[in-house]
């Protein structure tokens, strides 16, 4: 009979980092049986902890917001032994590490005064690898494909602000023997071992790419400087704060815009930067995060209920929009620029063919897709919660 884990653990979701990913030797996770998922309360604030980066306590304050939901949606009688985690991801990561710690000490300050069981080790930055491999547990558990030992499952993509994530269960030997170092993880999970194809891009998430297109990345001051690009609306002037850095920017007011311009400036930000396992232009791909965003912005798929896209999808997409950028002015003014990247991600990076089927979804049986459900598995498993 397969263990019921009902409401006993709340799981903070913040935007925030990760790191390279570094090789591991085989761990033991989420040992045991298949658990049963009773429900979920999900809830979000934005922007994140990283949107923070000068005024902590403010930061920390956001996370008592969440805090007063787990209060609202768990009995009073339960809070002491309800466990509560902060994973911080790439936003965090990419800031000066004194005021990372500046965010995460208020943060833990915070739960410290909570009503709640605060674990050792409870507010974090977690690994990127880890994110990867808990939304692919998380996708693969709601699914059903982890409901036996057939090991038939389904790969992830997670594009956030700061990083992004590829996972997959390689099928063919091929994949493992030219695989670099360190993008292979085993581990045990519910009685099965799983061999995972995995790694995490810090600096290739969404936001960052566009400071990558711009230029920014590579000058040293930002002071009176506008970074200009065929991506952006000709007339648009603006400026965006991004890691706790304004910058300047613009359309390129003499020069070309549209998608040709555009798609040449993101490849140089994707070309020869990302392994690319051949066996990835035959799998089956859920992607979820800025993929979703951008398709539910430019209506290729429904908000609520998501959708199938093909690659090319996108690159059909991010013309249409390049191409008419004065009819997009109601959208972000990043809208051509983070279609080209996702499309050059997708194909130039990754490897995947124009073909290629994602499945982009928010929820799977009314479930969050995202990481936070695998890692409430690793969460209770190292607890030692089993009911």
């Amino acid at each position: 009979m397969a263990t019921s884990w009902g409401t006993v653990f709340f799981m903070l979701v913040v935007s925030c980092v990760c790191s390279a990913v570094s090789h591991r030797n085989q761990q033991t996770w989420f040992e045991g049986q298949l658990p049963i998922l009773e429900g979920e309360v999900f809830d979000s604030v934005k922007p994140g902890l990283s949107a923070f980066v000068d005024q902590p306590k403010q930061g920390a304050e956001t996370v008592q917001g969440l805090l007063e939901v787990a209060k609202d949606s768990i009995p009073r009688s339960h809070w002491k032994k309800t466990p509560v985690v902060l994973k911080a991801t790439a936003g965090l990561r990419l800031l000066p590490e004194h005021k990372a710690k500046a965010l995460l000490f208020e943060v833990k300050e915070i739960f410290r005064k909570s009503p709640f069981l605060v674990p050792k080790g409870s507010v974090s930055i977690m690994d990127g690898s880890d994110e990867g491999i808990l939304a692919w547990v998380t996708v693969n558990f709601l699914t059903g494909q982890l409901h036996g030992h057939r090991q038939e499952t389904v790969g992830t993509l997670d594009l956030g602000g700061a990083s992004t994530q590829i996972t997959f269960l390689p099928q063919f030997e091929k994949t493992l023997e030219q695989t670099p170092r360190g993008y292979l993880t085993s581990f045990e999970m519910f009685n099965s071992t799983y061999k995972l194809y995995t790694h995490s891009y810090l600096g290739f998430g969404l936001k960052a790419a566009r400071l990558a297109t711009l230029g920014a990345l590579e000058t040293e001051g930002t002071d009176g400087h506008t970074f200009r690009s065929a991506c952006l609306p000709r007339w648009l002037e603006a400026e965006w704060i991004f890691g706790g850095v304004k910058y300047q920017y613009g359309g390129n007011q003499e020069g070309e815009v549209g998608f040709e311009p555009c798609y040449a400036e993101v490849l140089r930000v994707v070309r020869g930067k990302l392994h690319q396992p051949e066996e990835v232009q035959r799998g089956s791909f859920y992607a979820f995060s800025y993929y979703y965003d951008r398709a539910v912005d430019t209506d290729m798929i429904d908000y609520e209920k998501g959708g199938i896209l093909k690659v090319e999808d996108f690159e059909r997409k991010a013309r249409e929009v390049c191409d008419n950028l004065e009819n997009f002015t109601s959208g972000s003014p990043f809208l051509c620029m983070d279609l080209s990247y996702i499309t050059a991600l997708l194909k130039d990076g990754f490897g995947f063919a124009d073909s290629t089927v994602l499945q982009l979804t928010k929820k799977v049986n009314n479930i969050e897709t995202g990481w936070a459900l695998g890692a409430t598995f690793h969460l209770l498993q190292s607890l030692g919660i089993s009911h």
